[in-house]
């Protein structure tokens, strides 16, 4: 079995064909999908997913693009669900600063203030966090330190790499690799992979997004695990079946799902 740690199966792209992306996973034993909470404007959709399919299960959460969209009350709605089993995807974006130094220093504060809202709200619940890290690994590993997330934990979603932030190992934080282990612009993941211990690593798509070698350019769906999963024990050097029962247990460990 293959849990698919974070896809968005609440995007518009998979409204059509749903189904039919779950039958094309299960043919490569995808079985466990957690969608994280990036926009709140379809939570209730993930929430009705979960609902309608046991394989399902969902994040609440804001991405720091949509940090202006926080509504914890909202969150909190739907926190206790059964099917709820993190929070996230929250964290810190950099990529796209523009504006004056002042400008750019407001955004940063904004967003490490909902940054530690959330990190707040998942230690309150007793639930593991879903972290977004985009050029600002440094900033990251800080606030996740300085505000005691290794209580509850949790993964570093779509892991960039940062041997800065491989000590998050030892506090309880999880790595999740994806398609991008597949490019061929990957060295520097490729050459971290490694170094990450055995028992912290996770898989994911990030569907829609980030497919994977040879599909680039494609709609990523959760049956591609499965070319990372192969990647992944191609570069360790183990077999597949192993990398996919050892990513699985980790998973389960993590976001307690049977």
């Amino acid at each position: 079995m293959i849990i698919d740690t974070h896809i968005h199966l609440d995007d518009e792209r998979y409204r059509d064909d749903l189904e039919a992306v779950l039958e094309r996973a299960k043919e490569g034993d995808v079985t466990r999908y957690i969608i994280p909470g990036a926009d709140i404007t379809t939570l209730e959709r993930a929430v009705k997913l979960a609902e309608n399919h046991e394989s399902i299960y969902f994040a609440v959460g804001i991405h720091p693009y949509d940090k202006e969209q926080y509504d914890e009350a909202r969150l909190e709605m739907y926190i206790n669900h059964p099917k709820c089993v993190a929070v996230g995807e929250c964290g810190l974006d950099y990529f796209r600063l523009e504006g004056s130094e002042e400008e750019i220093a407001e955004e940063k504060r904004v967003q490490k203030k909902v940054f530690e809202a959330q990190i707040a709200l998942a230690k309150r619940y007793k639930k593991p966090l879903i972290v977004h890290i985009r050029d600002a690994s440094h900033d990251s590993r800080v606030i996740l330190e300085e505000n005691g997330a290794e209580e509850v934990g949790g993964v570093l979603h779509c892991f960039n790499a940062d041997e800065e932030l491989l000590v998050l190992a030892e506090k309880n934080f999880y790595y999740g690799i994806g398609g991008v282990l597949t490019f061929k612009n990957a060295k520097k993941l490729v050459n971290v992979l490694p170094k990450i211990p055995h028992d912290k690593l996770i898989i994911e798509t990030d569907g829609p997004y980030l497919t994977p070698h040879p599909h680039r350019g494609e709609r990523n769906e959760p049956i591609y695990t499965t070319l990372v999963r192969d990647k992944m024990a191609e570069l360790l050097d183990v077999n597949s079946a192993f990398i996919e029962h050892l990513t699985t247990k980790n998973a389960k460990a993590l976001f307690n799902i049977s």
